[in-house]
């Protein structure tokens, strides 16, 4: 995959198959390396620079009290934490990422047969919901399950009268052989539950979930907001049922087109992480482990509940879509008002992140890209991202704030109400954005666009959104998250699932079609992205603000791009394939004529 990858650093663990399952236990190590930590570094200095090395004063003046106020705020850094856990069904390995040692299973269809075991005591499998996972998961793992002959249900369920129905029938699940039905007794006859509805939904019916579920069985989440929204009540789960998650790093289209691609090619998938929240009888482990297998997933590696939706959420809201829909309108605004005609300028924001950009990031890593420019190239690059990483790092770390202290979660909880009339006011549903010039310039440049073709590499582009994704990566690192959630929540994600359905439908077509809680994030904070460039950054460029040199060494030789190169050796080989007219409209809004 990566040719220039640094060797591979994986190792068995001795424990791997010696132990009862447990819950992943949190191991802090605070003594760890992690970039921009010493006061004396050149990284730390970096921090106060900001992007004018004369101080905040620097460049005639331009500097703001907000360089100062994000030297003054940055945050204590908060210990690593190292997720091991036990399983008496896996193989577990261990990997060492930019120093930090991390555990993972590994996927693929050789390891199917372990699945009877991992799912022992499982009789159904209910799959609630079929927005974007529930369609994806539920017929892999029916699929899954099928290859060794197992003979545990796979059943959906949803709300009687649903029009999902018909959708869930054509995809094979019926009435009639048991494998549909209305969501409640399919929660009540389920030894495994797996709420898939939306956040808003999931957080307006959890009571009802809970006291429809057997004692002893076990939810499965793919997010981690329902446990977000209950802790900004004061509540909890159950303490008569087992709580985990498998949360994959992909939308559900991704998910389910890569484990179709994978048939003839073993371990091809969407890489995801899981959690053991609560484990009633010792089982909760290996019942995720199986799920995640099920799935597809290449690698499963370890986080907690509360990391997974700080992480996920905020990572939504940032480079994975919020951020890179700000970064494009506002580079497309530029371009054209300079002069460059509107197919160019979208060729040269869109298309070059979506194509050229995601796929060498995704084959050979960040540094790739700085490498492949010219020497002209190289200095747009770092002009471009000396001046953009702290106006980036200012947003996200605002936006972590906001998703940490459940500010975020209500903001979705209460948006889900007003999509329906209440209090006699209207109801406001999202509307879509797509109608805008610059989204129909991209229908134009995508009609004419040949087969194969993956955009220009256009330097300032690249070096604005490179800068996104690292400021992302350090604000995650200094929250104290594990390398393989920062690098899937950061960089797999966005390059290998959700860029090239971007790069096939355009951006607006990903915001428009995402999970609700990911589309109303998009729309809530690309603009402030959009904002602080223009407002900030591309002034600093215009005004011929100095290079922030530290900056530009610190991204050169930060830790992430050998752990990148670490986790690029545990992907597939296949690459997600995405034709022009990839039909992953979630059912409910293909309905609704979106």
């Amino acid at each position: 995959m990566a040719a220039a990858a640094p060797a591979l650093s994986i190792h068995a663990s001795s424990s791997s198959s010696a132990k009862s399952p447990s819950t992943p236990k949190p191991c802090f190590k605070p003594s760890l390396n992690l970039g921009f930590l010493s006061c004396s570094s050149n990284a730390w200095k970096a921090l106060k620079l900001r992007a004018f090395p004369g101080g905040h004063n620097a460049a005639n003046g331009s500097g703001s009290a907000l360089g100062s106020r994000m030297v003054s705020s940055m945050p204590s850094i908060k210990p690593p934490t190292t997720l091991d856990f036990e399983t008496a069904v896996f193989n577990k390995e261990k990997i060492t990422l930019a120093g930090r040692d991390e555990y993972i299973v590994r996927g693929g269809r050789n390891v199917f047969p372990l699945l009877p075991d991992a799912f022992k005591g499982i009789k159904q499998i209910g799959v609630l919901g079929w927005g974007s996972q529930g369609p994806a998961q539920a017929q892999n793992l029916r699929e899954s399950l099928a290859d060794v002959k197992s003979d545990i249900v796979v059943k959906i369920g949803l709300r009687k009268g649903s029009r999902s129905f018909e959708e869930a029938r054509a995809a094979g699940f019926s009435e009639e052989n048991g494998t549909l039905g209305d969501i409640w007794e399919t929660v009540a006859g389920s030894d495994l539950v797996l709420l898939l509805i939306s956040d808003s939904a999931q957080a307006d019916n959890y009571e009802k979930i809970f006291s429809h579920m057997k004692p002893n069985s076990i939810l499965g989440l793919s997010h981690g907001f329902l446990l977000g929204h209950l802790q900004s009540l004061g509540l909890d789960f159950p303490k008569n049922i087992s709580v985990i998650a498998v949360c994959p790093k992909g939308m559900g289209p991704s998910v389910r087109r890569l484990y179709v691609q994978g048939k003839e090619i073993n371990g091809a998938g969407i890489n995801s992480s899981f959690a053991v929240h609560q484990d009633v009888d010792g089982r909760a482990t290996d019942v995720a482990l199986g799920w995640s297998v099920a799935l597809g997933s290449p690698f499963t590696f370890a986080t907690t509940l509360e990391e997974e939706y700080k992480s996920d959420i905020f990572g939504e809201r940032g480079i994975l879509l919020g951020a890179v829909h700000g970064i494009v309108e506002s580079l497309f605004r530029r371009y054209t008002e300079k002069g460059m005609n509107e197919d160019l300028a979208y060729k040269n924001t869109v298309e070059s992140i979506t194509g050229i950009i995601s796929r060498t990031i995704s084959t050979k890593g960040m540094l790739a890209v700085y490498h492949a420019l010219s020497e002209e190239g190289k200095k747009e690059f770092q002009a471009a991202y000396s001046a953009s990483f702290y106006p980036c790092m200012d947003i996200l770390y605002e936006c972590y704030e906001d998703v940490a202290t459940g500010s975020e979660i209500r903001s979705v909880v209460l948006a889900g109400r007003r999509f329906y009339e209440k209090e006699g006011l209207p109801a406001f549903p999202m509307g879509n954005i797509d109608q805008t010039r610059m989204w129909k310039v991209g229908e134009q440049v995508r009609a004419a666009r040949p087969a194969g073709d993956l955009g220009p590499l256009y330097p300032f582009t690249a070096g604005v959104y490179i800068a996104c994704m690292m400021a992302q990566i350090e604000i995650l690192r200094k929250k104290g998250h594990s390398y393989s959630e920062i690098i899937n929540e950061s960089v797999i994600e966005s390059v290998d699932s959700l860029n090239p359905f971007m790069h096939a439908r355009g951006v607006s077509f990903m915001v428009d079609n995402c999970s609700t809680t990911a589309r109303l994030g998009s729309r809530k904070w690309a603009p402030r992205f959009d904002y602080i460039l223009t407002q900030q950054a591309l002034v600093a460029v215009d005004k011929g603000a100095p290079i922030n040199q530290d900056l530009i060494s610190n991204f050169l030789s930060d830790p992430v791009h050998e752990a990148i190169g670490v986790c690029a050796q545990l992907r597939p080989t296949v690459d997600i394939s995405v034709t022009a007219d990839a039909d992953f409209v979630r059912p409910e809004l293909r309905r609704a004529g979106n």
